[in-house]
């Protein structure tokens, strides 16, 4: 069995560990509070020799003020009673210099339980005492910066979204006094829609996954008026990463934005000024071709040479083909154009036009069709949809002059807040169709006027610049946006972004076939509304070809005067913009209310969608775009009539 170690051993081994150790004073008082024992680390902190302090009372370490408080007693006593003393406190060195201590008097006790001595243990804390006072200097002179500030709305929430601070910026910017704001909740400064859209919860939830939430928009002060804001929030944490709150910094930006407005505006009449300029240079081509063909043949005429009127006649005829592409263009940019939008199957859409776009693009590009398994519906003109995919289509292959491939895709897009926020879109489902070139690209300053009017990089006389302004008028106008990701050498994309409709695409139809023209014989009669009496004229000639009774009205009181009559009206033709004080869409809702049946063909070269129901036609209503063929006029009227 080992021998035990005797006592005075491990004593002697206990004395030596303190002695060695330079980080803490570490030394022995007696009853009385004198000093017995001295190690290393006290010499260091306290300046003292062994030989010059052993004997002498530890009261002289404490600071005159702590002496005449009798501070050194009251420790030893309370060692004494409670079994511990501890505090933080300046204590003074030999060269009479101060530091901030930490200190820790234990009693000693005989085996007897007899009070022998104390044991003091002290800590150097100057250096993080000085840390903590710059820190509450810091946050007091941040302190006193925020309240100083009133450019800035600076606030703390909790994690609530309470507000738990309030600096004279925000009372300025807000309207609420301290007293009158503080607990309340952050969401009364937004707006009735953001509050129904829950955009303060969105935000709160931003900062906190994201470390950031930064945004713009309106905010409402106490007396109702609203200001446009910059807001800034960002997320609070204590040393352990919990959550604690929110800093929340708003700036009013109401005179910043008001000047960009006016600088947008500007900038719009300036659009204006280019998109007018180039109106009027494509319409005076048309309008020449037009003019000139008309003189010739009357030329011609004059000369009794009228084999050669076909010639003039077909010039006449395209050039007129012409302007009508150029103000549906136009109509398309300004979201004006008059849509047909039907339920439609992108997947078949895509397919049918395939061969058209391997054609248009020649063999030297690889088309490739890309469709999705259970695509969602959208509600579009489908004819409209084509044409905007055709001239993505040929704005790629222009992108890719040595060849390359061309990929259309359809898929199915749920956006959430996040991404509805950044496409400018409400939340939800929508049908993607994105056009893919692997061309030279687009840099940023070209992505940024890419949909401006008579905006090309194509050679001049190689392109309008309203192919992509089309593409975008149709898209908003139906509802969606249109997206440019794009990379010098690397190629673009461009994508189309349309609402999902609710119901079934429906089947797919066998064409019709045109009947022959026959002239009507059982006596229907036609009311013909337009302001141009041209137009009048040449509807009303078509008809009577026809066999159709024809009665014309110039205005919307006139025709509603015959349609409250009791003439029998088997068809009603009007333009949609009349002067008289009614519109097309007013006149026939007013006959239908004693002609519930009552078939209506709108008429117009301007489409007014809001008039006639926001591309929704009630039925029995139905809508041709101004100009169109005469022969396509009367294919019309009959099918109406007929079926």
């Amino acid at each position: 069995m080992a021998q035990s170690e005797h006592p005075s051993s491990t004593s002697s081994r206990f004395e030596l560990l303190v002695q060695s150790v330079t980080d803490y004073a570490i030394y022995m008082l007696d009853l009385e509070g004198r000093v017995t024992s001295w190690n290393a680390g006290a010499r260091r902190f306290k300046g003292y020799e062994a030989d010059e302090i052993i004997g002498h009372h530890f009261s002289r370490f404490y600071t005159p003020e702590e002496r005449e408080q009798e501070i050194p007693r009251i420790a030893l006593e309370r060692a004494e009673r409670e079994g511990r003393f501890e505090a933080e406190g300046w204590r003074v060195r030999k060269d009479g210099t101060r530091f901030w201590a930490n200190v820790v008097i234990d009693p000693i006790r005989d085996p007897a339980g007899t009070l022998v001595g104390y044991a003091k243990i002290t800590r150097d804390l100057s250096e993080r005492r000085a840390a903590e006072l710059e820190l509450r200097a810091s946050e007091e002179r941040f302190r006193l910066l925020v309240q100083s500030v009133t450019d800035y709305a600076i606030y703390m929430l909790d994690p609530d979204g309470k507000i738990s601070s309030w600096n004279p910026g925000a009372e300025r910017f807000k309207g609420y006094a301290a007293d009158e704001i503080m607990g309340e909740h952050f969401s009364r400064f937004y707006t009735d829609e953001d509050r129904a859209a829950d955009v303060p919860r969105f935000a709160l939830e931003t900062a906190r996954r994201e470390g950031r939430f930064e945004a713009e928009g309106w905010r409402v002060r106490k007396d109702g008026s609203r200001f446009w804001a910059s807001v800034v929030i960002d997320p609070i944490r204590n040393e352990a990463g919990e959550l604690i709150g929110f800093a929340k910094v708003t700036r009013d930006l109401t005179e910043k934005r008001a000047i960009e407005e006016q600088l947008r505006q500007s900038q719009k009449m300036e659009a204006v000024g280019q998109l007018t300029g180039g109106i009027a240079h494509d319409f005076n081509n048309l309008l020449t071709g037009i003019s000139g063909s008309l003189e010739m043949m009357q030329v011609r005429m004059a000369q009794g040479r009228t084999a050669e009127f076909d010639r003039y006649f077909m010039a006449a005829q395209g050039a007129v083909r012409r302007a009508s592409a150029l103000t549906h263009r136009l109509l398309a940019f300004s979201r004006r154009q008059t849509l047909d939008p039907k339920p439609t199957n992108v997947n078949r859409l895509l397919a049918d036009v395939e061969e058209l776009i391997r054609r248009t693009v020649g063999p030297d590009i690889e088309v490739e069709v890309v469709g999705a398994s259970g695509l969602w519906p959208t509600l579009v003109d489908s004819n409209q949809l084509e044409n905007a995919i055709l001239n993505l289509c040929i704005n790629g292959r222009d992108a890719m002059p040595d060849g390359g491939k061309l990929t259309i895709e359809a898929s199915n897009k749920w956006l959430d807040e996040r991404a509805a926020r950044k496409h400018d879109l409400p939340v939800g489902q929508y049908v993607a169709v994105c056009v893919t070139d692997t061309g030279t690209g687009m840099s940023p300053d070209v992505i940024a006027k890419a949909f401006d009017p008579f905006f090309t990089t194509k050679p001049l006389g190689e392109g309008t610049g309203l192919g992509l302004s089309m593409v975008y008028g149709f898209t908003r106008q139906s509802g969606g946006q249109v997206r440019v990701y794009s990379e010098i050498g690397q190629g673009t994309t461009m994508c189309l972004y349309l609402p999902r409709h609710a119901g079934d695409a429906p089947p797919e139809e066998e064409p019709a076939q045109m009947a022959a023209a026959e002239a009507a014989g059982d006596g229907e009669v036609v009311l013909v509304i337009d302001d141009e009496p041209t137009i009048r004229m040449l509807i009303a000639e078509v008809l009577a070809e026809s066999g159709y009774a024809v009665i014309e009205a110039q205005d919307g009181p006139a025709g509603l005067k015959v349609l409250e009559s009791n003439a029998r009206i088997d068809l009603l033709i009007t333009d949609v913009g009349l002067p008289g004080g009614m519109n097309g869409r007013q006149v026939a809702d007013a006959a239908r209310v004693n002609r519930p049946s009552l078939k209506v063909l709108f008429i117009t070269g301007y489409a007014e969608n809001a008039v006639i129901g926001r591309g929704r036609l009630d039925n029995g209503m139905f809508v041709l775009t101004k100009p169109f063929q005469m022969e396509i006029l009367a294919d019309r009227i009959r099918e109406i009539i007929e079926n």
